[in-house]
C-alpha cells in the first residue's frame, strides 16, 4: 500500500510539472503575442513596411497625430528651408477640424498618410470599427486635400490580423517605424536627438509627433527644434530625406535588381 502512495504521489508531482511547463508556455507565447502586436518592427502578424536596408544612405521623417496648429505649420517652414519632403499620417477628426492646415501640407509636397478618424487602439476594436475609422479618415483626406497617398499607420503601432487586412482590403499599405524620438511626452529637444541619434542606422523611418491625439493645440516646439537640428546635422553627414512613397520605390526597384 506505501508502494502504491509513493507512485501516486510521483505520477501527481510529474503531472503538477507538466501543468505548470505549460502554463509557462501559453504566458510566455501570450508576452510575445502582445509584443508583436505593439512592436513597430514585428511581422508576426502581417508584412509591414519599416524602412530600407541597414547602411542606406536614406532616411524618412514621418509626423504622427496632425495636423495641429501652430506646430504643424512651423514644422512646414523648418523643412521648406530645408528642401526636405516629410511623410504626415494624420487624423481623419483633426483634419475635419483644420483642413486648411492639412492642404499646406499636400501642397508643400509631403506624403499624407491615414492614422485613423480618432486614434484608437485598434487591437481592441471589432472588424466593423476598425473599416470604420479608417474609412471615415481616407474620407475626411478625401475631401481636406484630394487624392493622396495609400500609406497606413495605425495608432501606437497596434495591430492584429485584421487589422492589416482591413487595411489593405481598403488599398492601403500599412506603414510601421524603426526609429523613435519618443516625443509624445514632450521632452527636451536634445533628449529628441540623442534618442534618435542611438538608434540611427541608416536606410530609418523616424517617428515624431507634430499632433497629440487627445486634443489640438498640443505644444510640439521641441520636437520642431529637435528637426531643425536632425536635418541640418544628418544632411551635413551625407544622408538624403526622402517620403515614405520614395522609400518604397527604392526598396521594389532594389528587389527587382536583386
Amino acid at each position: 500500500m506505501c508502494l502504491n502512495l509513493q507512485f501516486g504521489n510521483l505520477k501527481l508531482e510529474i503531472y503538477n510539472a507538466f501543468m505548470l511547463g505549460i502554463a509557462a508556455v501559453v504566458s510566455a507565447a501570450a508576452v510575445a503575442a502582445g509584443y508583436e502586436s505593439m512592436a513597430p518592427t514585428g511581422q508576426w502578424y502581417g508584412r509591414t513596411f519599416t524602412g530600407l536596408p541597414r547602411g542606406s544612405r536614406q532616411l524618412a521623417l514621418t509626423f504622427d497625430d496632425g495636423p495641429n496648429g501652430p506646430h504643424t505649420l512651423r514644422l512646414l517652414e523648418i523643412l521648406a528651408r530645408h528642401e526636405v519632403h516629410a511623410t504626415f499620417f494624420l487624423i481623419g477628426k483633426y483634419v475635419k477640424e483644420r483642413p486648411g492646415i492639412a492642404c499646406q501640407i499636400a501642397k508643400a509636397g509631403h506624403a499624407i498618410g491615414n492614422h485613423t478618424f480618432s486614434h484608437p487602439l485598434l487591437i481592441f476594436k471589432n472588424e466593423a470599427e476598425i473599416r470604420c475609422e479608417i474609412s471615415d479618415c481616407q474620407q475626411a483626406l478625401q475631401d481636406a486635400v484630394g487624392e493622396h497617398s495609400n500609406l497606413f499607420r495605425p495608432p501606437f503601432g497596434g495591430r492584429r490580423p485584421a487589422v492589416l487586412r482591413i487595411a489593405r482590403e481598403l488599398g492601403l499599405e500599412p506603414i510601421m517605424w524603426n526609429v523613435t524620438g519618443h516625443d509624445w511626452n514632450v521632452p527636451s529637444a536634445e533628449l529628441i536627438e540623442e534618442k534618435i541619434e542611438r538608434q540611427m542606422h541608416g536606410g530609418d523611418v523616424i517617428l515624431l509627433h507634430d499632433g497629440w491625439h487627445k486634443h489640438m493645440g498640443a505644444d510640439r516646439s521641441q520636437t520642431v527644434i529637435a528637426t531643425d537640428r536632425l536635418i541640418a546635422r544628418y544632411k551635413a553627414e551625407g544622408r538624403e530625406f526622402v517620403t515614405i512613397p520614395q522609400m518604397m520605390i527604392m526598396t521594389a526597384a532594389t528587389s527587382l535588381a536583386s
